[in-house]
């Protein structure tokens, strides 16, 4: 399997994971009149076939195990470590969607990702201690601080006041928590070694058989959670069955997929980085990957032209938002290296 040898390729990769996870949801307003949970199945779907993607690729070559190998041998620990970290992810994923439409954008993503890049960072570090833990944690509350101040922009381009649904807030906690909380699970999976007596070499999977068995996770858990979700839908719209999800245009299943497939890559692309010879660790690796949230803010911002119109003092904070990001992001980033 392919694992980068030096930290300036570890960087890449972990840079290719913060605009993939920062970017898959531009594929949802290409088909604005499909409900997400609709568009989750097709999402779903296309996770997998990016694992297995990545697996038959990069994950074939190079030294160590073949990919299909790997995930033949990989031992039951590691196999229910990786798909509980899917399961976990992928009720975060779907709370956290949930919360959106019901306290907005700029309520539910700050509080949900922000307290989801610490527990993360703070709880992957301790499995995987790797880095510099005053540039780490620096860069963590720089981060964290970046997304405050988004959502305070997001508060001021809005023209009339709403009242935030308290519902909406527990759903983002509750999404936070669990979103920070699959990593150190998927870390523990990639951290598992078979020793073998005889003097063999010791087998561990690595990041792209554990990528397909949380792929699998997020697979098995979206079939009674979305199907619950389309029945009884937490933002107060009417439920949806198949019969509308057959009736939807091929393009709009295909953006599915393909926000699926673009999530994946950005998992898949964070979790070899993890584990990559330059020592960076799963805590350092996953703080980089959240910093999607300036990625979505810059499609937001650039191609959406969400801002435009809105009050100087909204576009002021997102420059200083951009500033913390990239102050707090190069501090993450250097933290390896010292």
């Amino acid at each position: 399997m392919f694992l980068p040898e030096t930290y300036q390729l570890t960087l890449a990769l972990m840079i290719l994971s913060m605009l993939c996870w920062g970017s898959w949801a531009n594929t949802l307003k290409l088909c604005p009149n499909f409900r997400f949970q609709l568009f989750y199945w097709d999402y779903t779907f296309g996770v997998v076939l990016g694992a297995l993607a990545w697996g038959f690729t990069l994950g074939s070559f190079g030294k160590g195990t073949p990919f299909w190998d790997a995930v033949l041998h990989t031992p039951a620990e590691a196999i229910a470590y990786a798909i509980c970290g899917g399961i976990i992810f992928n009720i975060a994923n779907l709370l956290l969607v949930a919360a959106i439409d019901i306290a907005g954008l700029a309520v539910a993503f700050p509080v949900g990702i922000g307290l989801a890049l610490i527990v993360g960072t703070v709880s992957s570090y301790f499995v995987h201690p790797a880095a510099n833990r005053l540039l780490l944690f620096g860069g963590v509350a720089l981060v964290t601080l970046a997304i405050i101040v988004d959502a305070m922009a997001y508060r001021r381009r809005e023209s009339t006041a709403k009242a935030t649904s308290t519902r909406g807030i527990i759903l983002s906690l509750v999404a936070g928590l669990l979103m920070g909380s699959f990593y150190p699970l998927v870390a523990h999976a990639m951290a598992t070694v078979v020793v073998y007596p005889g003097g063999l070499a010791p087998f561990y999977p690595g990041p792209y058989a554990i990528a397909l068995f949380f792929s699998l996770g997020i697979l098995l858990s979206t079939v009674p959670a979305n199907w619950l979700l389309m029945k009884k839908p937490l933002d107060g719209k009417p439920p949806v069955d198949g019969a509308d999800y057959s009736r939807a245009p091929i393009g709009w299943h295909i953006a599915g997929l393909l926000g699926g497939f673009i999530w994946c890559c950005g998992a898949v692309s964070n979790f070899v980085a993890s584990q990559s010879h330059a020592n960076v660790g799963p805590a350092v690796s996953y703080s980089i990957g959240q910093g999607a949230t300036m990625i979505s803010a810059a499609w937001g911002v650039f191609i959406w032209h969400e801002f435009a119109g809105a009050p100087r003092p909204a576009r002021q904070l997102l420059v200083l938002m951009f500033i913390f990001f990239l102050l707090g992001l190069t501090a993450i980033a250097v933290a390896p290296l010292y």
